[in-house]
């Protein structure tokens, strides 16, 4: 039946009897592809239903547009707008997108990688309308741990002054990535246990329909109304937050009933002003392996699982452990240690490996939600009431407390450690998920320091020095781990200084973090034609050992700098500043990621896209060496 799905108005010609077995046909789709390719399985199995009503029920071709927050549940919604037909490319290089992207379908109404934009984003498109004249439908779907962020109550609140008329859908799975957290998710198992409300709403409207409506009986209506969501409700807080705000609120909704969706969303489209829907799902519906482990099945990774049998198959062995591994580890090393560190994420403690942290000191392990902006500010009054906070986020969802690590951090130079998790490229998530941008937006603060272990045995002793010294400190590293090729003994940590792993002449090659790897394989590659590099180990990108790039001008006529990070304000960047402030006279050759932006692929490939291989390397040391001797 996916076939015939050549456009989103291809669903309206489905007779009911059909559309249990599409349901259906979907799931089997998404099990398969996920366990090829990977992907968010869980949350795409438990929107089916809801999805296919809101497209049976919207008009996309003509202009009705559904927001979809993160994005990364979206996957039936491409399906059904025309893109069955190459779902088997997805999260693969030249492949469909694992998110909404714009300038991949006119049905992908706004691309989103990070939580709580939808309601924004909606809220713009339905003033767009208005102000053109339009009647356009526009639907915002956000889940329940998305609204732990802050911006989606910035959006609620607005759209509840300006009275524009949009529907905010509440996916409500009770799980983001991990449990979610808080008091919002306490307050939303409340709801969930009452009746449906909207259905008292009708009753007292038609008892009180028959009072002359003047501003006094609108007085009456509106608090008679509320009387009776409250008579329904075990609290009578239930419902209310919502209708406060001024959205119509309507539910809870099985999110798996399609004739009720279908008959809900319907009716939505007439009610003037906002609207809030919401539905209540199940993530992995239909599929027992992901049902039973959302958590696990969130996202998963090609080879997972097996798609006939949901059997979950072995990891391959590695004989490395992650960054992310060797982080948990060192900390839990150090916090043995010191009573005052604490660890803090914003809804990824598995993804950061905070959650062993966790595990071994509970009542120091703070999870804040979704909410990076809070996570920075809490870790900076904790630290200006001597805490030694370490706030474990990935280098991509830091950018969105900017202000707070310049603000509420660095102006008033309190200690707060900056784990930033898959710094560099980070293959098949694209766009909004690479770790590209955090030397360049950090390295301009004043009170930051900013660091990157070229191993994972750096990875304890750098955060050591991270705790012992004062303002904010940024450690960056990758996804995944190194080779383990090159096992040089870590030596001791020295603030602001670089580390030589190989002495050489001409050529120097100026190493950030992981890239250490690359620069001693191509040193391997060049050792056999006579050519020998000098291989560094930048340690420090803030502040740069500025005594050594001195010391090496003396005797190199060529600086190659290589970094997963834009080169626009880089490591390199940097590197070139000392090289002008001291008129070194030296060629700066930078390595990195231009001004482009890194779409979903292996890692191998992103990297070697961008040079940052050994035998890119060694090329152009070998270039560069013949200059040098002419």
């Amino acid at each position: 039946m996916l076939e015939r799905i050549t456009s989103p108005g291809a669903l309206k010609t489905f007779g009911r009897a059909e559309i249990d077995g599409l349901a259906q046909e979907i799931r089997d789709e998404l099990v398969r592809v996920c366990a090829k390719n990977g992907g968010h399985l869980a949350p795409n199995l438990g929107v089916v239903e809801l999805t296919m009503a809101m497209i049976h029920e919207l008009d996309l071709d003509a202009g009705d547009k559904i927001v979809w927050d993160v994005s990364h549940q979206a996957y039936v919604h491409k399906l059904l707008t025309g893109r069955a037909d190459r779902f088997d490319t997805i999260r693969m290089g030249g492949g469909l997108s694992g998110f909404s992207m714009m300038t991949e379908s006119k049905y992908d109404a706004f691309g989103a990688g990070h939580a709580s934009t939808s309601i924004s984003a909606a809220l713009g498109m339905a003033t767009a309308r208005d102000l053109a004249g339009g009647k356009e439908t526009i639907v915002a779907v956000i889940g329940d741990g998305a609204l732990t962020g802050g911006l989606a109550y910035e959006a609620l609140n607005n759209a509840g002054e300006r009275k524009s008329n949009f529907i905010v859908v509440l996916n409500d799975n009770e799980m983001s990535i991990a449990p979610n957290v808080g008091s919002l998710a306490t307050y939303l198992a409340r709801m969930r246990s009452k009746p449906f409300v909207n259905r008292a709403r009708e009753v007292a409207k038609d008892v009180l329909g028959q009072i002359p409506f003047g501003e006094t009986a609108r007085k009456a209506f509106a608090t008679a109304e509320t009387a009776a969501m409250r008579f329904v409700s075990p609290s009578e807080k239930t419902a209310v937050i919502f209708e406060e705000l001024g959205f119509r609120y309507i539910g809870p909704i099985d999110g798996h009933d399609y004739d009720s969706l279908c008959e809900i969303f319907a009716n939505a489209k007439k009610i003037d002003g906002p609207v809030l829907l919401h539905v209540r799902t199940v993530k992995g519906r239909g599929f027992s392996t992901a049902e039973n482990d959302a958590r696990v099945f969130h996202g998963v990774g090609p080879g997972t699982y097996e798609a006939d049998t949901g059997v979950v198959l072995p990891k391959a062995a590695n004989p490395r452990p992650t960054f992310s591994a060797a982080f948990a580890d060192a900390l839990i090393t150090l916090a043995e240690r010191d009573s005052r560190i604490i660890g803090i994420t914003a809804a990824m403690p598995d993804g950061t490996a905070l959650a062993k942290f966790g595990k071994k000191f509970p009542t120091r392990f703070f999870d804040v939600g979704i909410a990076e902006a809070h996570a920075v500010c809490f870790a900076a009054g904790a630290a200006a009431s001597d805490l030694k906070p370490v706030c474990a986020i990935y280098s991509t969802f830091l950018q969105r407390a900017y202000d707070q690590i310049i603000h509420d951090v660095a102006i008033q130079n309190l200690h707060v450690v900056f784990c930033m998790d898959r710094a560099g490229v980070i293959g098949d998530d694209g766009p909004t998920h690479m770790g590209l941008y955090d030397v360049a937006y950090l390295r301009t603060i004043p009170n930051v320091t900013i660091m990157a272990p070229r191993v994972e045995e750096e990875m304890l002793p750098m955060l050591e020095h991270a705790m012992a010294i004062d303002g904010a400190v940024g450690i960056r590293y990758p996804r995944g781990s190194t080779n383990g090729k090159y096992a040089i003994p870590v030596a001791p940590i020295v603030h602001g200084k670089a580390e030589v792993l190989v002495e050489g002449a001409d050529v120097a090659i100026l190493c950030l973090g992981n890239t250490c790897d690359n620069g001693m394989e191509a040193a391997a590659l060049l050792a056999a034609e006579g050519i020998t590099p000098t291989v560094v180990n930048a340690r420090f990108v803030k502040p740069m050992d500025e005594e050594l790039l001195v010391r090496l001008a003396q005797t190199h006529e060529h600086f190659i700098t290589l970094e997963e990070h834009a080169i626009a304000g880089g490591f390199g960047s940097a590197v070139g500043e000392v090289v002008l402030d001291h008129n070194l006279g030296v060629t700066v050759e930078r390595i990195g990621v231009p001004d482009v932006l890194v779409h979903h692929n292996s890692q191998a490939k992103q990297r070697a896209l961008y040079g940052l291989t050994a035998e890119n390397v060694a090329s152009r040391v070998r270039a560069a060496s013949s200059i040098a001797r002419v």
